[in-house]
């Protein structure tokens, strides 16, 4: 709270399924929450899913990757569900690399033994992490369509045999919400700005440009606390000529909650 009592606003803008137990976070650490999701999450099959299910059915999988709880959730909606133990158990004889700890609790909580997961949670960190280990190997992984190309080129350049599969792709909404979101912005309602990916940084201003806002928010961003949950994040920030105030050491969305409190708080 400030010298008023009043608690900080801060602007949560990641998908609406994620609403809930973001808001219920963030008040626990004693912000007031304007949520309005600037992207959204939908799935998708592509051409290479069917082989990638296969390797992992029929043991040809050194290592299966997921970068993210909907990865898993979107794999699993693509296996018929009278597969889906099967599928289980064929992916706990091959060694499951988690991104990060929330990526690691969903596979955990539907039975899927992780061998590990990287010190950094991020493309680069995965690489850096398995690299010494993966020469000659198949490595198969189902994510965004928007995940970073560094993962896949990083692991061949290791020497692995890769075959990535895109179950999802994010979207950017485009209505009064959004609006609202940037109209509230330039009002001075927001005291804090959490972006969580490089899509939700260009959602957000597209929308603000799309207003004829875009100097406006630049303007309030400079003035408000401007949050990113990691570098790639960051840096796309900065293409927009806005400085990130803070970073989380590890990249998730309760760790951008703490260093942003504590920022707040020096």
């Amino acid at each position: 709270m400030d010298q008023n009592g009043k608690k900080p606003v801060i602007a949560i803008m990641r998908p609406e399924s994620y609403v809930v137990k973001s808001r219920e976070l963030a008040e626990s650490f004693g912000f007031e929450v304007v949520a309005i999701p600037m992207i959204e999450i939908e799935g998708m099959k592509d051409e290479y899913f069917d082989a990638f299910a296969e390797n992992i059915f029929s043991g040809i999988s050194d290592y299966v990757i997921f970068t993210s709880a909907n990865g898993i959730d979107h794999t699993l909606s693509k296996i018929t569900p009278d597969r889906h133990s099967k599928f289980i158990d064929a992916l706990n004889n091959t060694n499951v690399v988690a991104i990060g700890p929330t990526t690691r609790k969903q596979l955990e909580g539907i039975g899927i033994g992780v061998m590990g997961m990287p010190g950094v949670y991020s493309s680069e960190g995965l690489v850096e992490y398995l690299c010494p280990d993966v020469k000659g190997k198949q490595i198969d992984t189902a994510r965004s369509a928007y995940g970073s190309s560094l993962l896949i080129s990083g692991l061949r350049d290791c020497g692995a045999n890769v075959l990535e599969t895109k179950v999802y792709t994010l979207t950017l909404p485009k209505g009064p919400l959004q609006d609202e979101l940037i109209t509230k912005s330039v009002n001075g309602e927001i005291d804090v700005f959490a972006f969580t990916s490089s899509m939700m940084v260009r959602s957000f201003f597209d929308r603000a440009e799309a207003l004829c806002e875009g100097k406006s928010i630049r303007e309030v961003l400079e003035n408000s606390l401007v949050a990113a949950i990691g570098i790639p994040t960051a840096n796309t920030l900065k293409e927009y000529g806005v400085e990130v105030n803070v970073t989380p050491d590890e990249y998730t969305f309760k760790e951008i909650l703490r260093v942003a409190k504590a920022a707040l708080e020096n």
